[in-house]
């Protein structure tokens, strides 16, 4: 049974995901102040937060940074009325795998929860990379999979774990190009029209971390008219 945390505010959209995360047969935790919701993040052995970023006490960015600072890797979905991209960014910046902007459609909050447990059955790498080894190394860029460690010019990389499943993928075939709704499917599991732009921040992100020059890029290409491929130049060299 998948243990899922819902940390928010609002008592009638926490019945309302309960009633369908219990239909997906989940057992399911609350709590409704950040500073509660983040205890509980840290005492259980969860497979989903969701939380809500705006929150008494400590509001979500905060309960997600502090998430990701004892290096607890529980996927998080944050919810919030806000809309503005940026906002959608820091989420996704500081840790978070996914992100819904109220109000939602309950297909779609079924259909992304549905896609991080699928996720959670595979290896923390996609599992339809055509080759997969354990160390890669292009140049001054190190990407040593079983450690989910990367270096540039031997210096270690923070990357998100979309980032780096990104990554992962993309260097794994080198020269072989994704389109962004491939992407989006592989990566995030899900294949929602309109939502390609997330793939679009998560690969300016990854460059802004690991290409010398974002204004000519050297490890991650764009394919004009398609998505996004590995420099296979740097794989043969």
């Amino acid at each position: 049974m998948k243990k899922v945390l819902i940390i928010e505010d609002d008592m009638e959209i926490i019945h309302l995901l309960k009633i369908h995360l219990k239909d997906l047969g989940c057992e399911v935790l609350t709590a409704n102040r950040g500073d509660i919701g983040f205890q509980k993040a840290v005492n259980e052995a969860l497979h989903l937060v969701i939380l809500d970023i705006m929150l008494p006490e400590m509001d979500g960015i905060e309960v997600c940074q502090k998430i990701r600072a004892n290096d607890i890797k529980t996927p998080i979905m944050m919810l919030t009325a806000r809309s503005e991209e940026i906002d959608k960014v820091l989420g996704l910046e500081i840790g978070a795998d996914d992100y819904l902007t109220k109000p939602f459609s309950v297909r779609e909050f079924i259909a992304r929860v549905k896609a991080i447990f699928r996720r959670q059955k595979m290896d923390t790498v996609p599992p339809t990379t055509e080759k997969n080894p354990k160390l890669m190394e292009f140049d001054i860029l190190s990407i040593d999979v079983d450690m989910r460690k990367v270096l540039l010019d031997g210096q270690k990389v923070e990357l998100s774990p979309k980032e780096f499943e990104l990554l992962v993928l993309l260097s794994s075939n080198p020269g072989k190009s994704y389109d962004r709704t491939k992407l989006l499917n592989m990566i995030w599991g899900y294949d929602f029209q309109g939502y390609e732009h997330t793939v679009n921040s998560h690969i300016n992100r990854l460059r802004s971390k690991i290409e010398p020059d974002m204004s000519n890029p050297k490890f991650i290409l764009t394919t004009w008219g398609v998505g996004y491929k590995f420099n296979e130049e740097l794989a043969e060299a």
